[in-house]
């Protein structure tokens, strides 16, 4: 995998790999809260046809997970969005390496729309926009029970819609992780609060609870 070992503290998450750069654009105020920068054209996405829009280039902060166990990886994210922000994105992963990988993401669409969108990577990635959310602000989690895998978003970390569900075929070391992304424009800052990595699945994998 790509990356360089780290050690950093993030809401009491121990993140221990760097990829691009990670360890020096992710800064914790007095608050907890954590901003998280990204320079011109970071994104990470492996282009179906013919590696065109290939770019692997984002940053991401990882930490180890025992996948032969249950966890869950929930934050409140508000991304930078901008103007011409177009794919700017505030964003959670599961990650393998550089072409074996999944991303929940709240993100700015080609309408300027913000709205959750979706990706895994499987040697090339998929795309998924999911529904469009109103206000700056959104929730993301992944929970896996060992045996599978469900992404959701909220609006009041009440209730929970689900986003996407597969079967947990990643080895037993996986990282957890977060990032933001910034394909089109100069650069942004997402914000990051009440990032939990916590060793239990959601009970309900339709309902997220």
């Amino acid at each position: 995998m790509s990356g360089k070992p780290c050690d950093i503290q993030l809401a009491g998450i121990h993140f221990t790999k760097a990829v691009n750069g990670a360890d020096t654009l992710a800064t914790t105020d007095a608050q907890g809260r954590t901003a998280f920068r990204v320079g011109a054209k970071k994104d990470f996405f492996c282009d179906p046809n013919d590696n065109k829009l290939s770019n692997n280039t984002a940053p991401i902060l990882l930490a180890k997970v025992d996948n032969t166990k249950p966890f869950t990886l929930a934050a409140r994210v508000t991304p930078g969005f901008t103007a011409k922000g177009l794919y700017n994105a505030g964003v959670l992963y599961l990650y393998v390496n550089d072409r074996r990988w999944h991303k929940p993401c709240f993100e700015q669409d080609e309408r300027g729309r913000h709205r959750i969108v979706s990706v895994r990577t499987i040697g090339t990635s998929d795309d998924n926009n999911h529904d469009v959310v109103q206000g700056p602000t959104a929730y993301l989690k992944i929970s896996s029970d060992t045996r599978t895998v469900g992404s959701y978003y909220s609006l009041d970390q009440k209730t929970w819609q689900l986003v996407r569900l597969y079967k947990n075929d990643y080895p037993a070391e996986l990282w957890a992780g977060v990032s933001a992304q910034c394909p089109i424009d100069t650069g942004a800052t997402s914000h990051f609060e009440d990032i939990r990595l916590t060793q239990n699945s959601v009970s309900d994998f339709r309902l997220g609870n």
